[in-house]
C-alpha cells in the first residue's frame, strides 16, 4: 500500500435518523398550528434560532464530548480509537499483524490484515457503501449486536468517525472481495466516492489521518515515543498478535526506535516482567490466562509483590478490558482484590495461621504490582473514554477465574505462599498498630515525650519563640547544630528525599519511619487529628540546599505538610529557608547570592568592574557554621519565604495531584504547556 493509502480493522461509528413522521393526531381534532413567527420573534427567540447538528457537525463543534479535550492526551485518543478497532479484529480471530507507520508529514497509518471493512452498499442508505455510513455517521458500526464481534472495544460506534471528522485529511483502504477499494474523507466529509483501485488478494483495512489543526491548534503533531509506548503496550494484552511499528526519522528527536516489532506470546507475564525488571520481589510472578468455554469472556492476569514498592508507588495496578487502557479501575479491579484476598485467607485457615483474620484487600494488594485484563461481551463504561468499567459481570467472572489457579498456586509452592502471607500479615498488623496509637500528648517538665534520637532538641520549654529546622541529611544536620541558638532552635535531620505522600498508599505513608519521626518531633498527629496546639515549635522551618534537589525535597515536605496537616500552613506557621547558592568575596568585602539572578545583581553593583572570587556551594553541609549562621538561621540577618495557601484551595490541590500525584501523564501534560516558561539556564 502506498503511504496515501490508509488502513484500519473497525467497525464503530455513526447513524444519522431519518426524521421521525409526524404525530397523526384524532381526526375529529384539530391539528394544532404553530403560532405565527411573528409572535414568536417578539420574545427574540423563535424557530429559527433552533439548530439542528447534523453528520459529524456535533463532534467538530464539542470535540470534548468525544475524545476528553483538545490537548495532547486527546490527539492521541485518535490513535487509539484506531488502534481499538484492528486490535478488535484480533482479538475476533480475523487478524494477526497490525502495522503502525509515522510519516513524514505527521500522517499516521495503522494497518491490518483482518476481513476488511465492508465495501457492499448498505440495505438503509442507497447510494452510500457501508463503508462510508461507517466513517460519516456517529454511531454506526458492527459492535451492537455481537455477531461480527463477541467481544470488543468499541461500543457506541462513534470511535472512527470521530477519528475522521478531527482529521484534516484521512483515506480508507481496504482489501476484500478479490480487490483493493480507497475513498478519502476531509474534516469528515466524503472527498469523492468510495473506489475499486485494482485486482488483490490481500485482506485488511488501513486507516491514514492527519488531525486537523483547526481542532487541536497549530504545529500539533503525534509524539513518536508516545505512539511507540501505546502500541506495544496493546501487543502485550493479546499474546495472539503481532504489531510493526515504523516511523520517518524526520519525526524522531528522542530514542524511539524507527522500526519495531512487538509480539509477547507470554502477553501480561511478559509485561509485568518489564515493568518490575530490577524490583526486589517477595514471590515469583503469579500469572495465568482463563477462557471461558461456551460464553464470550476470558481473563489474564499477571501479578507480584515487593517489600520496597515499585519506584514511586508502593503498589500498582494496571487493568484493561477488550484491550482498552482503564485508568480508574472497576468491577474487574473488584474481581481481581477480592480473589486475591478471599485465596490468601482460604489458605491461612488451611495452614492454621490465624492472624489472617485481620487481612483485607487493601493490605493484599497495598504492595502488588499487578495487572489485569478481561475480554467481555457488551462491558458498559462511564464515558465515551472508557475509563472505568461498571459490568457487574466483569467482577463475577474475574472471582471464577482466579479462584482454583491462585488456590493451586498457593498450595504448589508452600515456602513461596508463606511468605507471601506473612508479608501481608505484617502490612495488616502495621496497619492496626497505627490505628491502635495514642496520642502523643506535648513536652512538659514533668512529662517527656519520647522524641526521635536524631532530633537536636532547644533547651527552651515554652513553644514560644522556638524554631524546627527541618534540613536534608547529617551533614547539614552538623553545620545547623553548631549555627544555631541551643535556646530556641531544634534541628531535625532527614534521610534525602521523604516518600511523596501525595503517590504514596496510606498503609506506607503510616509507616514510614522518617515522617513519623517529623510527627514526633513537632509532637503531634495527623488528618483530622492534628491540633495547632499541640505543636512543640512555633515555627517550622525547611531548610534545603540551593540547588534543584534542594528545591525537590522541599516540594516534598511541603507536600506532607499540605496533605498530613494543612490546618499548619492556614496558621502561617511553616516557613522556607533561604540559604544562599554563591559567596562572593573581593579584598574585604563579602556578599551572598541565592541564586544566579541576585549574583548577576551583586556583580553589577558592589563588585562592578572588579573581579572578585565566587565560590558556588554544593549544599549546607559545606558551609561553615558561621557562614550558615549569619546567612540563613540568625533571626536578625536572615530571610524567610512563610508558605501560604489562597482562600480558594481547589486549585492547589488539583496542582498537587498534577505535580506529586500518582499519574504521571498529567506531569508530563504540565512540563509540555509550561516548558516555554522555563529559563535557559536551568540547574540540572
Amino acid at each position: 500500500m502506498s503511504k496515501a493509502t490508509p488502513q484500519a480493522s473497525l467497525f464503530d461509528d455513526a447513524l444519522n435518523p431519518a426524521p421521525a413522521p409526524p404525530l397523526a393526531s384524532p381526526a375529529h381534532e384539530p391539528r394544532p398550528q404553530p403560532p405565527p413567527a411573528a409572535v414568536s420573534a417578539s420574545s427574540g427567540y423563535s424557530a429559527k434560532d433552533i439548530e439542528v447538528l447534523e453528520g459529524l457537525e456535533p463532534v467538530r463543534m464539542r470535540p470534548g464530548m468525544y475524545i476528553g479535550g483538545t490537548d495532547e492526551r486527546a490527539l492521541h485518543h485518535l490513535f487509539a480509537e484506531v488502534l481499538d478497532n484492528a486490535m478488535d479484529e484480533a482479538v475476533a480471530g480475523h487478524a494477526k499483524l497490525i502495522e503502525v507507520t509515522l510519516e513524514a508529514d505527521g500522517a499516521l497509518t495503522v494497518k491490518d490484515d483482518g476481513r476488511g471493512m465492508p465495501v457492499d452498499q448498505h440495505p438503509k442508505y442507497p447510494g452510500k457503501s457501508a463503508l462510508e455510513v461507517i466513517m460519516t455517521m456517529l454511531h454506526s458500526g458492527g459492535k451492537f449486536s455481537g455477531k461480527a464481534y463477541e467481544t470488543s472495544g468499541g461500543l457506541h460506534g462513534v470511535g472512527v468517525s470521530v477519528v475522521n471528522a478531527l482529521s484534516e485529511q484521512l483515506t480508507v483502504g481496504v482489501w476484500r472481495d478479490g480487490f483493493e477499494w480507497r475513498q478519502s474523507f476531509s474534516r469528515g466529509k466524503p472527498v469523492g466516492v468510495l473506489e475499486q483501485v485494482a485486482p488483490s488478494r490481500k485482506k485488511g483495512t488501513a486507516v491514514r489521518f492527519l488531525p486537523d489543526p483547526q481542532i487541536f491548534g497549530e504545529g500539533c503533531a503525534f509524539k513518536p515515543a508516545r505512539l511507540y509506548r501505546m502500541a506495544r503496550s496493546k501487543a502485550y494484552l493479546f499474546r495472539g498478535v503481532e504489531i510493526r511499528w515504523k516511523c520517518s526519522p524526520e519525526r524522531i528527536h528522542d530514542q524511539t526506535p524507527a522500526e519495531a516489532t512487538f509480539h509477547f506470546p507470554n502477553g501480561l507475564a511478559d509485561f509485568l516482567a518489564e515493568r518490575t525488571a530490577g524490583v526486589e520481589t517477595v514471590t515469583e510472578t503469579f500469572s495465568g490466562r482463563i477462557e471461558r468455554t461456551g460464553e464470550a469472556g476470558a481473563v489474564e492476569w499477571a501479578v507480584t509483590w515487593s517489600p520496597a514498592g515499585f519506584g514511586e508507588a508502593d503498589g500498582f495496578i494496571s487493568s484493561y478490558c477488550n484491550t482498552v487502557p482503564t485508568p480508574e479501575g472497576g468491577t474487574h479491579e473488584s474481581g481481581f482484590r477480592a480473589a486475591l484476598t478471599r485465596g490468601l485467607k482460604a489458605y491461612a485457615e488451611l495452614t492454621g495461621e490465624k492472624r489472617a483474620g485481620i487481612i483485607t484487600a487493601d493490605d493484599v494488594i497495598a504492595q502488588a504490582g499487578a495487572l489485569i485484563s478481561v475480554f467481555i461481551r457488551n462491558p458498559e463504561f462511564q464515558g465515551q473514554t472508557k475509563e472505568r468499567l461498571s459490568s457487574s459481570d466483569a467482577q463475577r467472572l474475574v472471582e471464577a477465574a482466579l479462584r482454583d489457579p491462585f488456590d493451586h498456586w498457593l498450595t504448589a509452592s508452600p515456602k513461596a505462599a508463606n511468605l507471601l502471607l506473612q508479608f501481608v500479615i505484617e502490612r495488616a498488623e502495621e496497619r492496626l498498630k497505627r490505628r491502635k496509637d495514642k496520642e502523643v500528648a506535648r513536652a512538659s517538665a514533668t512529662r517527656k515525650l519520647r522524641l526521635p534520637g536524631k532530633l537536636a532538641d532547644c533547651s527552651g520549654q515554652a513553644a514560644d519563640g522556638t524554631e524546627l529546622f527541618i534540613v536534608e541529611g547529617d551533614s547539614a544536620g552538623g553545620s545547623a547544630k553548631q549555627a544555631r541558638d541551643r535556646r530556641s532552635q531544634a534541628i531535625l535531620p532527614l534521610r534525602g528525599k521523604i516518600l511523596n505522600v501525595a503517590s504514596a498508599s496510606n498503609d506506607k505513608t503510616g509507616g514510614n519511619k522518617e515522617l513519623a519521626d517529623l510527627l514526633l518531633a513537632l509532637g503531634v498527629q495527623g488528618g483530622n487529628r492534628f491540633k495547632e496546639d499541640d505543636l512543640r515549635y512555633e515555627r517550622i522551618i525547611i531548610m534545603t540546599d540551593a540547588d534543584v534537589d534542594g528545591a525537590h525535597i522541599a516540594s516534598l515536605l511541603i507536600t506532607f505538610f499540605y496533605r498530613t496537616m494543612p490546618g499548619l500552613i492556614r496558621a502561617g506557621r511553616l516557613f522556607l529557608a533561604l540559604p544562599p547558592l554563591y559567596r562572593i568575596s573581593h579584598g574585604g568585602k563579602t556578599a551572598y547570592a541565592r541564586d544566579d539572578a541576585h549574583k548577576d545583581e551583586l556583580m553589577a553593583t558592589m563588585f562592578k568592574g572588579k573581579k572578585p572570587e565566587i565560590g558556588r556551594f554544593k549544599g549546607l553541609g559545606e558551609m561553615m557554621p558561621a557562614q550558615l549562621k549569619e546567612t540563613t538561621m540568625d533571626p536578625s540577618k536572615r530571610t524567610l519565604a512563610r508558605v501560604t495557601l489562597p482562600r480558594a484551595e481547589e486549585p492547589v490541590e488539583d496542582l498537587v495531584e498534577t505535580l506529586m500525584g500518582r499519574k504521571p501523564e498529567l506531569r508530563f501534560r504540565f512540563i509540555q504547556e509550561n516548558a516555554v516558561f522555563a529559563t535557559e539556564d536551568l540547574d540540572v
